[in-house]
């Protein structure tokens, strides 16, 4: 890939905030397809910040690969795995909402209910408007260099051997 991408939760934040900005953010619905998400935090952030729906595709994707290559007991298929993994991001978020008294995912949706840790607060002002921050940190551009180191690892040249 020639284009490292965006990190999500910066993304969607940043969408999320133009639109509130713009008081077009209630005729929008935010819809995000990334890599990224792994564990209940991840996808509860997204959220937080805006996100209304989220597909983890490269979890599904890894699912897929871990059942070809036996990782999966016989009576576990990756549809069955990728049916587990719903239930327990949903089971882990409806923990989290019930812990700050929300009972719905609307509730929650942009509600940016944390506080950010390592984060300058230009950036936090500019792509995370109103969150809290007692500990400033990385700007944008360490944000970039650490996606682009992290795009480089990924996407090594591979080279050629001599037949």
């Amino acid at each position: 890939a020639e284009w490292a991408p965006i990190p999500s939760l910066l993304g969607v934040s940043a969408v999320h905030h133009h639109l509130v900005r713009e008081e077009t953010r209630t005729e929008v619905g935010l819809i995000l397809e990334t890599g990224e998400p792994r564990d209940v935090h991840h996808f509860a952030c997204l959220i937080g910040y805006g996100a209304g729906a989220i597909n983890p595709y490269l979890v599904f994707e890894s699912l897929v690969d871990m059942e070809r290559e036996g990782y999966f007991p016989e009576s576990v298929d990756a549809a069955t795995a990728e049916s587990k993994f719903i239930k327990a991001v949903n089971k882990g978020l409806l923990k989290i909402f019930s812990k700050m008294g929300i009972s719905t995912v609307q509730s929650y949706c942009g509600a940016q209910i944390f506080e950010a840790i390592g984060l300058n607060n230009k950036l936090i002002d500019r792509f995370f408007t109103g969150t809290a921050s007692r500990i400033e940190g990385i700007g944008l551009s360490e944000v970039g260099e650490e996606t682009l180191r992290r795009h480089a690892l990924a996407y090594r040249p591979v080279p050629m051997r001599q037949l």
